[in-house]
């Protein structure tokens, strides 16, 4: 087809653009009049641009196009040093010893949660991406700043992300043409808007929480862990424009992305009711009769089911699809030349489904994991936190907060198919469903009601 058609089907989804045989290919070359574009599925090969040598591959500046309004400078479109002093910053907060103490808040949410889908377990047709936003929003501002969803900043900041994140395509004019650092870039109107909006909502919060910390009263969350956490090589901590650009990643990244995958892993076990009994089951047995009487970061091991069938949520519905990085030199890979400047894509959409790599690749299938074959292409052919150095920091957050806030869903409510309402992901920000993803939801009626986190 021509580039200009391509360009506007990958400008509306960038999954429905790409042709079948990328399901078997290890490699695939497109050709634009301003660069080429290769598509890497090999294994070795995203393990050399990921692991092996990655300040050879940077992240790409055509990503960065459309999400400059939003993000900024943000830890996930920077390149080189001004990369690396931001991740020195942020990493510690998400250490082992962190995550457990942000479990509490984490499991607040969670309550939080159970709580609101009460009066919406009537079995009428309820979209439930808007419930897993609410959710992974409510996590992300209990554990960040210490603040409930319902706080009137929250909730404001999550109204004006949801309109955000309908109006921003994912990829600006900038990805395909070669414009100068003058030219205007053409956002939309409507993404401009929200953008600054969200911004100044931030700005907000992280001007308040300096106070805070200058005052001696700030509460110990991830926001004042990051702020008061110097860089070990200059001693320099973020000042508030850079903070803002982080706490705008931290909420696209912890907040779109584990809503994405909580939403396609309550559908999938709408059409598998059998792994919904079993993960209810799970939960119910984990979630009484704990030790203290109150389920705790330790006992997350004893919902193995759960965070099974999230990974293969995350297999089958990657919230981020594709990554794109940049040749910094000549390379030759699978004996064709990559020139300098080719922009070298690496999609875990294609690669989590590889029909040369994984059994059964289109088949939902979280016992996978047990055999060779998963565990196999868990190591080589699994990458939806990224991979390497440019690991998503809070990739380990996200694999408790998942499989708990599934576990809390699951003990408390069935999740039944809405069967003229099929769900067909689509790719914006994340991996959503075209029109939603519609679910009929009903109270079990053995649920005990959850027990407070210790």
């Amino acid at each position: 087809m021509s580039l200009w058609r391509y360009a506007r089907l990958f400008r509306q989804d960038i999954l429905s653009a790409q042709p079948a045989r990328l399901y078997r290919a290890w490699m695939a070359e497109f050709r634009t009049p301003f660069f080429r574009s290769y598509l890497c599925n090999q294994p070795d090969l995203v393990d050399l641009i990921l692991k092996g040598r990655p300040d050879d591959f940077p992240k790409s500046d055509r990503i960065r196009e459309g999400l400059t309004p939003l993000l900024g400078q943000s830890v996930f479109v920077t390149n080189g040093e001004t990369w690396k002093r931001q991740r020195r910053i942020i990493d510690p907060a998400f250490e082992g010893g962190r995550l457990r103490d942000t479990f509490p808040a984490m499991y607040a949410a969670g309550e939080a949660a159970v709580a609101r889908l009460a009066p919406q377990a009537d079995g009428a047709p309820k979209d439930i991406e808007f419930h897993t936003s609410h959710a992974a929003a409510d996590v992300i501002f209990r554990t960040l700043f210490s603040l409930p969803i319902e706080d009137e900043t929250a909730s404001e900041v999550f109204a004006a992300f949801r309109d955000h994140q309908r109006t921003q395509p994912v990829l600006n004019l900038g990805a395909f043409l070669p414009l100068p650092r003058w030219f205007p870039r053409f956002h939309r109107r409507r993404t401009r808007e929200t953008a600054r909006h969200i911004r100044a909502l931030i700005t907000d919060l992280t001007a308040r929480r300096r106070a805070e910390i200058e005052a001696g009263t700030a509460p110990d969350d991830l926001a004042t862990k990051i702020m008061t956490t110097p860089d070990p090589v200059t001693g320099k901590r973020f000042e508030t424009e850079e903070m803002v650009d982080q706490v705008a990643i931290f909420f696209l990244a912890g907040h779109e992305t584990s809503a994405s995958a909580l939403a396609w892993a309550l559908y999938l076990l709408a059409l598998y009711p059998d792994w919904q009994e079993r993960l209810a089951e799970e939960a119910t047995g984990a979630m009484t009769g704990t030790s203290t009487g109150a389920f705790g970061m330790s006992d997350m091991a004893k919902l193995r089911l759960s965070r099974d069938v999230f990974r293969e949520a995350l297999r089958l519905y990657p919230p981020v699809p594709m990554m794109v990085r940049e040749a910094s030199g000549t390379e030759v890979f699978r004996d064709r030349e990559v020139r300098k400047g080719s922009q070298i894509v690496l999609s875990a959409w294609h690669l989590h489904r590889h029909e040369r790599l994984w059994e059964r690749p289109d088949a939902f299938d979280p016992d996978r994991f047990a055999t060779d074959n998963g565990r196999s292409c868990l190591r080589e052919a699994f990458m939806p936190f990224s991979a390497g150095q440019r690991v998503c920091p809070g990739a380990g957050f996200a694999m408790i907060e998942g499989p708990l806030l599934l576990s809390m869903l699951l003990r408390n409510y069935r999740f039944e198919v809405v069967a003229d309402r099929p769900a067909m992901p689509v790719a914006h920000l994340t991996v959503r469903g075209r029109d939603g993803i519609w679910l009929r939801i009903t109270p079990r009626g053995d649920a005990a009601p959850d027990v407070a986190t210790n």
